[in-house]
């Protein structure tokens, strides 16, 4: 099993460097938009690492010269609030990042869900002896008294532990948290070894094509239901750039063009440069691509 080295920004990151896009040049005589992008990005949530490869690829074809910044959620709210980052693709609503809008949602603008098939789950091995959140208590044992999460301050950690933990009764479980990518690690050792494991996941994600998984089912709806996955920009984002606004706001992927994406770059690859893999994708998926500027 391959593990995608992340990129993470210090937080420095938030200070662009060079022009910013009001001082851009336009892309071309008939595309008024600045020229010069910054697409913030979450560290470890590959559905929006995906999203803006993809996009990083189809604006620069347009014209445009587009930057990634990697950084975790809170300093990415913070940015765009500032407009010190152009768009994000990877905002999940209405639960997994309620909080955040509320401190920062009239700050930022939502230019649309892209995918309304999302959710957040509690995953285990497929071969593991229960089906429910509501046999995970009297069967905690059996995953060594722990609950793998990821970042501290992801939305799903807060729902998990604000109303799964509770509502189910775990609060003798252990919670851990770390970041996607160590989270993932042990979900590799566990299945190589054949041993059970209790993961926070969110279906779309690449590891469900990856490792033998299935999720718990979730009788209370603790976990919230079916998510949209939203692409949010800064305030000035569709003065600065009113074409590619309106091309994010069409914007629609669905699982299974999703995963296509995540398969070639996360399983399929075992580098962590995207370019290359992405333009591949894009020569397959032609009549797609050419469909989100047209």
């Amino acid at each position: 099993m391959k593990l995608r080295n992340l990129t993470i920004v210090a937080a420095g990151a938030l200070l662009l460097s060079g022009c910013t896009a009001a001082e851009s040049e336009p892309v071309s005589d008939d595309n008024s938009d600045n020229r010069d992008m910054t697409i913030a990005v979450f560290n470890g949530w590959d559905e929006g690492i995906a999203a803006s490869e993809l996009w990083k690829a189809v604006l620069e074809e347009e014209g445009y010269d587009v930057e990634l910044e990697y950084a975790d959620p809170a300093p990415v709210f913070v940015g765009l609030a500032a407009g010190d980052y152009d768009v994000n693709f990877d905002i999940w609503l209405p639960n997994t990042h309620k909080s955040y809008l509320e401190t920062y949602g009239d700050e930022i603008v939502d230019l649309g869900a892209w995918n309304v098939e999302s959710k957040n789950t509690i995953a285990v091995n497929a071969d593991a002896p229960i089906d429910s959140l509501a046999e995970l208590a009297d069967n905690a044992d059996l995953f060594g008294d722990r609950i793998v999460g990821i970042e501290a301050g992801a939305g799903l950690t807060e729902i998990v532990g604000d109303s799964v933990i509770p509502t189910y009764g775990l609060d003798d479980m252990e919670f851990v948290t770390s970041s996607m990518p160590a989270m993932l690690a042990e979900l590799s050792a566990a299945t190589a070894a054949g041993e059970n494991i209790a993961v926070t996941l969110a279906e779309p994600h690449w590891a469900y094509r990856e490792f033998p998984l299935k999720n718990l089912e979730d009788p209370e709806g603790a976990l919230g239901g079916t998510e949209g996955i939203h692409s949010y920009s800064s305030t000035d984002f569709a003065d600065e750039f009113p074409q590619a606004a309106e091309w994010i706001g069409d914007f629609e992927m669905d699982l299974e063009m999703l995963y296509s994406l995540e398969g070639a770059m996360f399983i399929d690859y075992e580098g962590s440069d995207y370019g290359p893999v992405v333009a591949d994708w894009i020569a397959e998926n032609r009549e797609y691509v050419d469909g989100l500027t047209s």
